[in-house]
């Protein structure tokens, strides 16, 4: 019994979930390619963009330095933002009433949010996916032997086994395609989940050191 099967065979409730669970499955796979390639590097290349930087003599030379390590733009949109506001003249705007230590501040605030959120897009849609994709696949199931149950009821010649073997066949095959639906979704989740959680801490904790250095060189 494939699922073509049972949209041919099935009513308008059955071939629902099984639209259902292929847009969720179609969905989760773009989501899982798409961050397989954002993480393919995963902390290694966070690392070595985070040496590259502090072994540079200059910002300027840190841009360079950092760009060939940083393929997924993690840590370069920080020392880019930093590089210009170190050339950058003090301006008559709000932005530029607050002192040069606030404005660091800020726009290593932005450039950090900026990277986790990449980091983090496609988490939700995958844990979404992988709690309510069992549910949907026993909906269906749910549904089709419900139908078996009629059909046997509005018979008039008796029961047999070849009248609820095929029903209950498709109604079980929900459960199944559920359940692969949805455990590609939740170990993707997770193995990503701890990826971000590292590159998240790695992150923070340069934004921090970059922070204190800038500050210090002001002071100097």
């Amino acid at each position: 019994m494939s699922v073509l099967a049972l949209l041919a065979h099935g009513d308008g409730v059955s071939r629902s979930v099984v639209a259902l669970l292929l847009a969720m499955s179609v969905s989760s796979w773009v989501v899982i390619l798409w961050k397989a390639w954002l993480l393919r590097g995963g902390t290694r290349d966070v690392l070595r963009s985070i040496a590259a930087f502090w072994q540079s003599p200059s910002l300027g030379q840190a841009e360079r330095s950092v760009e060939p390590f940083d393929r997924a733009m993690l840590v370069l949109p920080a020392v880019s933002a930093v590089s210009h506001l170190a050339t950058q003249p003090d301006t008559a705007t709000l932005g530029g009433a607050v002192d040069r230590t606030q404005r660091l501040t800020r726009v290593l605030r932005d450039a950090l949010h900026a990277a986790l959120r990449r980091l983090q897009a496609g988490q939700i849609l995958l844990a979404t996916v992988g709690a309510t994709a069992p549910f949907v696949g026993l909906l269906g199931t749910v549904w089709g032997i419900y139908r078996a149950l009629a059909g046997i009821a509005g018979e008039t010649g008796g029961f047999t086994i070849d009248k609820v073997a095929g029903p209950v066949g498709e109604a079980l095959i929900m459960t199944a395609f559920g359940l692969a639906v949805a455990i590609p979704a939740v170990l993707a989740y997770n193995v990503f989940g701890r990826v971000v959680g590292r590159i998240e801490a790695e992150l923070e904790g340069f934004a921090h050191d970059l922070l204190g250095a800038q500050i210090g060189r002001a002071h100097v």
